[in-house]
């Protein structure tokens, strides 16, 4: 067996704001597999700035991996377990070189176009017209789940965008989620809490900044709104350590992002340790490419998770590769009339 690994630049269509910053490009690299004429592939989606993995020897662990790649995949998980987003595009690369088709990882009802996976319409920091636009948008092409991302401008005027939101529609038709990224300092978060539970949100991902676990179990304890933890969840690697924070913290909910948390095996992980504590849990994607995004998909459907999921990110880019995956009325679906070009030149 042959790897090699590729760096591919995404472009956005337009700049996309987090409390993190504006994001104009995103990186990304591809281990590609060769073994007796047959192709995997595996998408590496480190996300600067906030993976664990955003370190400047990334490249060289890939260059070691291939190198390596003899070893196999579970030995080669455990040796890069500080690196979740190269055990997630191992993990694609196996699975893709064992199946039928290159990106047919999971075989289900999803994949052969007969069920889809409820989404959420994610709406972009920006201005207030550009944000309302968004929402507009959104709530006109069948989403009845939309997801904002606050911290951008200020907390009044988001306020004011929801209250417009819940004014024309009720919780039953429009479910909405906030996104802080963060950006409340704990002193303010549990009144701005207060004041966003008002307008029936359905849960606020990381209100606070990680790693202020005393700060978070005291706001997860007191909490009007149902928090879901995000960020918490990069950079722990061990089952014991995951434990841990979940039994301290007690989140409401708990968002799995293969690429941050190690995969699939890491997703996993996550869920089987939230179950034994009622935590729920839902699955999202972290700006990958259609490469990436298909495999959390079809990962996803196999969970049998019922709620609107984080996968809705496939169409931000202007040199993404032509998939089979398609949004229709706020659902994601495998549309197996369209083709996959996979083509990194």
């Amino acid at each position: 067996m042959q790897a090699t690994y590729q760096k591919y630049i995404l472009n956005f269509k337009r700049p996309s704001g987090t409390s993190r910053g504006i994001l104009k490009t995103k990186e990304t690299w591809f281990i590609i597999l060769t073994k007796n004429g047959k192709q995997g592939i595996g998408e590496c989606g480190m996300l600067r700035a906030l993976s664990i993995d955003d370190r400047p020897d990334y490249e060289e662990k890939l260059k070691w991996v291939c190198k390596n790649i003899s070893l196999g995949l579970e030995k080669l998980l455990i040796e890069i377990f500080e690196f979740p987003s190269i055990q997630f595009g191992l993990e694609q690369a196996f699975l893709s070189l064992q199946s039928q088709t290159t990106f047919e990882l999971f075989p289900s009802e999803f994949t052969s176009g007969e069920k889809s996976i409820p989404i959420n319409g994610l709406v972009w920091m920006g201005t207030k017209e550009f944000m309302r636009t968004q929402i507009k948008e959104k709530i006109a092409s069948g989403f009845s789940c939309i997801k904002m991302k606050i911290g951008a401008i200020d907390f009044e005027t988001e306020l004011e965008l929801l209250t417009s939101i819940r004014k024309e529609f009720s919780s039953k038709e429009i479910e909405l989620r906030v996104d802080a990224n963060g950006g409340f300092a704990p002193n303010e978060a549990l009144e701005k809490l207060k004041r966003l539970s008002e307008l029936e949100i359905h849960s606020i991902e990381q209100p606070i900044k990680q790693g202020q676990f005393e700060e978070m179990a005291f706001l997860c304890e007191k909490t009007p709104l149902p928090i879901a933890l995000d960020e918490e969840l990069i950079g722990v690697f061990s089952v014991t350590k995951k434990q841990e924070i979940l039994q301290i913290i007690q989140p409401q909910f708990i968002i799995l992002k293969p690429s941050l948390i190690g995969g699939f095996k890491g997703s996993e992980e996550w869920i089987k340790e939230a179950k034994k504590l009622n935590i729920s849990w839902w699955i999202t994607s972290a700006l990958e490419s259609n490469v990436g995004l298909n495999a959390i998909a079809q990962f996803t459907f196999t969970l049998q998770n019922n709620m609107p999921q984080g996968l809705g990110t496939g169409g931000l880019y202007t040199n993404n590769f032509d998939s089979p995956l398609e949004i229709q009325k706020g659902n994601l679906q495998y549309n197996n009339s369209k083709k996959w070009n996979f083509n990194l030149s």
